[in-house]
């Protein structure tokens, strides 16, 4: 008899690696090693708690106990259309919101609404890592197009043009970007969006970092350059409330999108909890100020990263101005000097391993990105770890790359602080 299987679409689906690092850093800690973990795509502080206590009045509230629509609650749905419109400077309505299970769910719905099987969508690269999947279950076809250092990790309208078929649907648009940490211009969203526009291509905008730009940076938002019926916008308040563990994201697109969205979350999710929409509520009428704390606090940890990560043996880092990320390349420390195991390190998932094996320090690999010979470095962890952490890399990589030169190279590479 035959041994029963599971379907072959999800077999070919992969853990996400940056929550795999983030399970095996903690497993480790629990083991009581000094684990210093850069893998978490999350805010490391607590939800505040202005939103925690209105959570604790809406359980309390019976008209919470019972099922709600499939797009979310009216009011907050309404709060939702005023603040895509009070930032990215386009006039939505309710009716152009779905509210879902987190951010990963509302791009899962987005795509499941505008995809056929064979459909498909252009993908910047680096990208983030559930992208690819997502489309691979909602039917369609990953067409990366590569970017590099060099551009800041930043796609031209003459890339896309290059991976353009006539089976291309749809463009995912990431800014600012995880895992790079790239900030496209004004200028720069103009021509896409009148590009897509040009070619009738959905925009899917994932929107999730805005609150995080820096330096001379400023956040745009390509829905002032493209249709609203080619637009679909992903948002959500995890990371700019701390809502990481309540799954509370929405998507914002036309009638026809979030009516096709609607009937979907009805036969999967249902709605999504009226405790945490209730949550997201009191963070939206009442956290204007929040994310500009946290802001202030990632954009002095942004400038202590990137300095010290400049100041690793043969490895190249752009400057990133948004989100809370560092993606260096490091493929000259691919050459095998490095080894792990006795085996040469020529890989950036096996120099991930061999830091964590041999430092306590987790990094997740650019293969989980699109993007081999790159390490992600998130810098939501507190100063002195952050510091800790990317100092015992830089003296690793020192000693191993030119050990009699050790010392020089260590002490020239002074503390950032």
């Amino acid at each position: 008899m035959s041994e029963l299987t599971v379907s072959r679409l999800l077999a070919s689906v992969t853990e996400s690696a940056p929550q795999a690092i983030d399970a095996l850093a903690k497993k480790y800690r629990g083991e009581g090693r000094p684990v210093i973990a850069f893998g978490a795509g999350e805010p490391d502080f607590d939800t505040p708690a202005f939103i925690t206590e209105a959570a604790k009045a809406a359980i309390d509230d019976p008209h919470n106990h019972h099922y709600s629509g499939p797009s979310g609650l009216p009011e907050l749905r309404e709060a939702v259309a005023e603040y895509t419109t009070a930032y990215a400077g386009s006039v939505f309505t309710a009716n152009e919101v779905a509210i879902a299970n987190g951010g990963k769910q509302a791009i899962y719905n987005a795509l499941s609404a505008i995809l056929n099987p064979g459909d498909e969508v252009l993908l910047p690269a680096p990208y983030w890592t559930s992208y690819p999947e997502q489309v691979k279950l909602a039917g369609g076809i990953t067409v990366p197009v590569s970017t590099d250092v060099d551009s800041e990790y930043k796609t031209t309208v003459a890339d896309l043009e290059h991976a353009r078929t006539n089976r291309t649907t749809a463009l995912i648009f990431t800014s600012p970007s995880n895992p790079t940490g790239a900030v496209y211009s004004e200028d720069e969203i103009r021509r896409i969006g009148e590009w897509a526009a040009e070619h009738r291509i959905w925009v899917i905008s994932d929107e999730i970092y805005h609150d995080f730009v820096y330096e001379e940076s400023r956040f745009v938002s390509i829905s002032r350059f493209l249709p609203r019926e080619q637009l679909i916008i992903v948002n959500g308040l995890a990371k700019s409330h701390v809502l990481t563990g309540w799954r509370l994201g929405w998507i914002v697109s036309t009638a026809s999108v979030i009516d096709a969205v609607k009937n979907f979350q009805s036969h999967t999710t249902g709605n999504v909890s009226n405790i945490s929409q209730r949550a997201a509520l009191a963070a939206i009428r009442h956290g204007q100020d929040f994310p500009e704390q946290m802001r202030n606090v990632f954009d002095r940890r942004r400038r202590i990263a990137y300095e010290l990560i400049r100041t690793f043996d043969k490895v190249r880092v752009s400057n990133p101005r948004g989100a809370f990320y560092v993606f260096p390349d490091v493929r000259a420390l691919l050459d095998g000097t490095l080894r792990h195991g006795g085996e040469p390190v020529t890989t950036s998932l096996q120099l991930s391993r061999l830091l964590l094996e041999e430092i306590d320090v987790a990094v997740v690999p650019g293969e989980a990105f699109g993007a081999p010979g790159h390490l992600r470095f998130s810098y939501a962890l507190d100063d002195a770890a952050l510091v800790e952490g990317l100092e015992r890399i830089r003296d690793f990589l020192a000693a191993r790359s030119h050990p009699a030169g050790y010392a020089a190279v260590s002490s020239s590479a002074s503390r950032i602080v």
